[in-house]
């Protein structure tokens, strides 16, 4: 059992180097805390479907592009996997189609989540930005605490040593 204030972290990993950063955080955090490490890539079929409704995309591109995102959510979740077994920690990866505010929230309900650890949260330079940033709506709305994983450098050395 865990001596930790949680026995469930789940790590949002978009691709970003923010999100990698996250990652392996939650992993030395799991591996010093015993938790439980789940991973959440979601494609993004929301925003998708808004560059089509815009006529940004049409159908024939909407397809291809979708089948681009899901090959790239495979491709972060094996690097988490690797990631994770360097750590011998094993971890339960996910993805998941849809907006990435609304099925990290239901993640987090449906797997008794306790912490939620997310990539820094971008520079946001207007109004509207703050509105549509899924870390920023994820760390404004989950149901349970939020770590907001910074710093990228020291983060990858102390992964990198052996921590």
């Amino acid at each position: 059992m865990s001596n930790a204030p949680f026995l469930d972290i789940l790590t949002y990993l978009d691709g970003s180097e923010g999100s990698l950063s996250a990652l392996m955080y939650s992993i030395m955090l799991s591996k010093s805390t015993g938790a439980r490490l789940h991973v959440l890539y979601v494609v993004n079929t929301k925003a998708l479907g808004d560059l089509v409704k815009s006529h940004i995309f049409v159908a024939q591109e909407r397809s291809e592009y979708l089948s681009d995102l899901r090959k790239d959510a495979e491709r972060h979740i094996r690097h988490a996997q690797k990631l994770a077994a360097q750590k011998e920690i094993t971890i339960e990866a996910s993805i998941i189609e849809g907006s990435p505010h609304t099925e990290v929230m239901k993640y987090i309900k449906e797997n008794h989540i306790d912490l939620l650890t997310l990539g820094s949260i971008n520079v946001i330079r207007s109004r509207r930005e703050e509105l549509t940033s899924e870390n920023d709506r994820m760390m404004r709305t989950s149901p349970c605490p939020v770590l907001v994983v910074k710093d990228d450098d020291s983060i990858w050395s102390m992964f990198e040593e052996d921590y």
